[in-house]
């Protein structure tokens, strides 16, 4: 168990670029939660650091989700400011429970895949955990672009195994900012829940 000098020391060291992107991936799921379309931009910074600084810490999925993650910014903005994400979460159709059981298979199989050629080919460290949240996380960041609320419930889960990812290669900051993730997650969840009751009351006065 890491001990508090051993937490100042790493705290110390933490790079301006990390702490940058903390922020700005603070502010991405803030600005997420209140359906602004301003979260990509912040999003798609943040995450151009990270590929920096996870190719470097040899977490070669993570570099490759944080470069795609940077795509999907851009098309999560596109999709907010002229696609299907126009419209307020609360009346977006959600989709069956069947249909996520079929694509959590698909990709459970897809990160098995990822997971022997990085063994194969790769020098990579924690392989199984980098591999299932690299696809799991794409997946997730997908739904938000279409504003599916069932995108929190898997954000629960992926950010809960980040926090130890990033801690045990180092990155004791961003593994607290998953920590704080989880939280604010939540926080998304219940403003999502919100809009859609004050929706509900304003069509029912209405």
């Amino acid at each position: 168990m890491m001990t508090w000098s051993e937490l100042w020391q790493q705290l110390n060291a933490t790079s301006w670029l990390e702490w940058t992107a903390v922020g700005l991936a603070i502010v991405y799921l803030v600005l997420a939660a209140h359906q602004s379309l301003w979260c990509w931009l912040a999003a798609g910074i943040s995450c151009v650091i990270y590929t920096h600084l996870m190719f470097d810490a040899k977490l070669y999925m993570e570099s490759v989700l944080q470069l795609i993650y940077v795509v999907l910014a851009g098309y999560g903005w596109w999709q907010w400011r002229y696609g299907k994400g126009q419209e307020e979460a609360t009346e977006v159709t959600a989709y069956a429970a069947w249909w996520h059981v079929k694509w959590i298979a698909l990709l459970a199989v897809i990160a098995l895949i990822i997971v022997l050629l990085l063994q194969r080919y790769t020098n990579a460290e924690a392989v199984w955990l980098d591999a299932y949240t690299t696809v799991y996380s794409l997946f997730a960041t997908w739904l938000l672009t279409r504003k599916q609320f069932a995108n929190w419930w898997y954000w629960l889960a992926i950010d809960a195994i980040y926090v130890y990812l990033y801690s045990s290669k180092g990155f004791v900051i961003t593994g607290a900012l998953y920590f704080v993730y989880l939280i604010l997650v939540v926080y998304a969840m219940k403003q999502w829940h919100t809009a859609k009751a004050d929706r509900e009351l304003c069509e029912n006065s209405g």
